[in-house]
């Protein structure tokens, strides 16, 4: 009766020691790699800064695109960029152009 009572004492306070580790350690390893954990987070900021980059890009080649657009709608058009517009929609070049055709 002595060593039940004493392998009760040790055992059931052992049995609940491992299972709030196991419990611990269920809950560490979904904060760590579960869908909402520290890794998926980090994955979305790559994301997000990847998304930024190419939203910068998209602004600065807006940006252009309505400069260009400015200098064309202005009461006075700009000659420079009429001629180019006018050259690259009808294929035409000067006799002093240099025309250098790539791959």
């Amino acid at each position: 009766m002595v060593v039940r009572r004493r392998f009760r004492a040790v055992l059931i306070p052992l049995v609940a020691y491992a299972c709030a580790a196991g419990l611990v350690w269920y809950f560490l390893h979904n904060a760590r790699i579960g869908n909402r954990g520290f890794d998926a987070k980090q994955v979305l900021k790559i994301q997000i800064f990847e998304v930024n980059r190419e939203l910068a890009a998209a602004r600065a080649e807006r940006a252009e695109w309505d400069r260009r657009l400015a200098l064309l709608q202005a009461d006075q058009v700009d000659r420079d960029l009429l001629e180019e517009r006018g050259r690259i929609l009808l294929g035409r070049v000067h006799k002093n152009d240099v025309v250098i055709v790539g791959p």
